[in-house]
C-alpha cells in the first residue's frame, strides 16, 4: 500500500514537471543562451550611477529581456499566484520618486492605462526632473502586480514637509502601499530619529489598523560612500577618518553636481570643508539653509572633470560624539558600510530592502544597519530586474523596494481582509534566509519571494522554480 502511493505521489509529480517543462522550454533555453553568451548585465550596473541618472530615451524590449522576466518573476514566485488570479487587485500602491517624464508614453504598455497623479513640487509639475527613474519604479510594480491601480507623486526638493504631504496624499487617496526608492540622507539623524522621520512614523502608522500603509523604502546604494562613527578630534580640532589621517579623498563619478552630507545628533556643531586641492579653496558653491536640529550640513558643488577633493569636519567639540556623512555622486576613500541605511528607509515603521545578487549575496553597494530603533534592512530582493523600458536592466536598491512593494501587493489580494502587519510579517517570514540564522544587519530577514501558503504548488516543485 505505501509502496503503490509513493508511485502514484511520483507520477503527480512527473505530470506537473512535464507541464511546466511544455509551457517554458524556449524561456529556459534563452535564459541559458544568454548566461553563456554574457548578455545578462552586470548586477553592479547602478554602482557607477549617480541616483536617478538613467537613461533618457526608452527602446522596445527584446526578445531576450522577456525570457529574463519570466525568470525572475519564478525566481519571486509570482507566476503561480498569477495563475490563481492574485494579481494585486482591489490595491492603490503609490510611487513616490523625482523622475516620471514621459510617463504618458508607456500607459497601457509598461504602465497601467490611467495614472493617479499629483505634484508637491511648488511649480506643480510632476515631470520637471529629465528623468524615468520613477517610470522604472513603477514598471517593476506593474509587472509584478498588473492588476493594482497607480498613483504617481513627487515633491519640492530640500523639503522635508512636501514630501510628508506627499505621503498623506497617497493616504488619503486610499493607498494602502507606497514604494519610494529615493534617499535624502540629511533628513533624519542617521539612526531612524529626527522630526521627519516622527512624522512619517505616526503617517505609516504601526500597522494594527486597516487605514495604516506598508510603505517600502530602498536601503540605498551608499554602503561604499558613507561614513559613521565617532568624532575623533587631533590637535587642530579636525576629524581623524583613521589615525594620523583628517583628510578623506572624494572622488566625483562625472561633472554632475556632488552632494557631501553630514547629519547626525550633535545638531550644528561641525563644519563640514570639501577642498580642491588645487587651488586650496573650499568649494561649497551651493550652501543650503542653515543646520536645523537635526545637525545637518550640506555641501553641493560642480566637480571639475578629473579632479579628486580634500573633504574634512572640524568642530570645537572636545568629548566624542557620533555623525554619518554620505556623498552622493562620488566616492570616498574612508567608508563604513556599518549603519549607513538613509532616510526614508532607516525610519522604524518603514520595510526597508537592500539587494542582492541572483545567487543571494549582497551587492557591496547596498547599504547595511545598524543605525534604527527597529532590525535593519527588513528584507533584500535580487537585482537587476529586467525592463522593457530600455536595454540595460534596472538595478540598485532602486529596483528592490519596488518589487517588494508588488509582492505585498499580491499577498494582499489574496487576503484582503488583513492588517498590513500580518502581510508584513508573511513577507518576513516567506523570505528565503541568507545570513546567520534569523535577520542580520546586511540581508535582514532574508530574499523576498512569495511561497506556497495556500497550497497552490507542491513543495516539490519548489526547488524546479527556483524556490528552495
Amino acid at each position: 500500500m505505501i509502496h503503490r502511493i509513493f508511485q502514484l505521489a511520483n507520477g503527480l509529480y512527473f505530470a506537473l514537471f512535464l507541464a511546466v517543462s511544455c509551457v517554458f522550454p524556449e524561456i529556459l533555453s534563452e535564459i541559458r543562451q544568454a548566461r553563456a553568451s554574457g548578455q545578462i548585465a552586470s548586477a553592479v550596473f547602478e554602482m557607477e550611477c549617480q541616483e536617478g541618472a538613467l537613461e533618457k530615451t526608452a527602446v522596445p524590449a527584446s526578445g531576450s529581456t522577456l525570457y529574463r522576466l519570466a525568470e525572475h518573476l519564478s525566481q519571486l514566485g509570482v507566476q503561480n499566484w498569477h495563475k490563481h488570479g492574485f494579481r494585486g487587485q482591489g490595491l492603490k500602491i503609490a510611487v513616490l520618486d523625482s523622475g516620471f517624464r514621459g510617463y504618458r508614453n508607456y500607459l497601457g504598455k509598461a504602465l497601467p492605462s490611467g495614472i493617479q497623479c499629483r505634484s508637491f513640487r511648488f511649480d506643480g509639475n510632476l515631470e520637471a526632473k529629465d528623468s524615468q527613474h520613477g517610470i522604472l519604479c513603477a514598471e517593476v510594480v506593474h509587472q509584478i502586480a498588473p492588476g493594482a491601480e497607480l498613483l504617481f507623486a513627487n515633491w519640492e526638493p530640500d523639503d522635508p514637509g512636501q514630501f510628508l504631504n506627499a505621503v498623506r496624499w497617497a493616504r488619503d487617496q486610499g493607498a494602502r502601499i507606497v514604494s519610494c526608492s529615493v534617499i535624502m540622507p540629511s533628513w533624519s539623524d542617521g539612526d531612524g530619529g529626527g522630526i521627519t522621520n516622527e512624522t512619517l512614523n505616526r503617517l505609516v502608522g504601526d500597522g494594527s489598523d486597516a487605514k495604516d500603509l506598508l510603505f517600502f523604502a530602498c536601503a540605498g546604494n551608499t554602503a561604499l560612500r558613507h561614513w559613521s562613527g565617532d568624532f575623533h578630534p587631533n590637535a587642530s580640532s579636525f576629524h581623524e577618518w583613521e589615525p594620523g589621517h583628517d583628510v578623506n579623498s572624494l572622488f566625483p563619478w562625472g561633472s554632475d553636481t556632488v552632494s557631501v552630507e553630514l547629519y547626525g545628533l550633535a545638531r550644528s556643531q561641525y563644519r563640514l570643508e570639501v577642498v580642491d586641492p588645487k587651488t586650496g579653496k573650499d568649494v561649497n558653491q551651493k550652501e543650503l539653509a542653515p543646520p536645523t536640529e537635526q545637525g545637518f550640513n550640506v555641501v553641493r558643488f560642480d566637480p571639475r572633470a578629473g579632479t579628486s577633493y580634500q573633504l574634512k569636519v572640524s568642530s570645537t567639540l572636545r568629548k566624542p560624539a557620533s555623525f554619518h556623512l554620505v556623498v552622493l555622486g562620488g566616492a570616498l576613500n574612508y567608508a563604513t558600510f556599518q549603519g549607513s541605511i538613509p532616510f526614508p528607509a532607516d525610519c522604524p515603521r518603514v520595510l526597508t530592502v537592500g539587494a542582492v545578487s541572483v545567487d543571494g549575496q549582497r551587492l557591496a553597494y547596498s547599504s547595511c544597519g545598524p543605525n534604527s530603533v527597529a532590525l535593519k534592512p527588513d528584507l533584500v530582493a535580487p537585482v537587476p530586474f529586467p525592463s522593457k523600458l530600455r536595454n540595460n536592466p534596472f538595478s540598485g536598491t532602486s529596483a528592490a523596494a519596488p518589487q517588494a512593494a508588488g509582492l505585498a501587493a499580491l499577498c494582499w489580494s489574496r487576503h484582503p481582509d488583513w492588517k498590513p502587519n500580518q502581510v508584513r510579517k508573511t513577507l518576513q517570514e516567506s523570505a528565503r534566509d541568507l545570513g546567520p540564522p534569523g535577520h542580520d544587519w546586511e540581508t535582514g530577514y532574508g530574499q523576498i519571494r512569495l511561497l506556497n501558503q495556500d497550497r497552490l504548488v507542491m513543495p516539490r516543485l519548489l526547488p524546479f522554480l527556483g524556490l528552495p
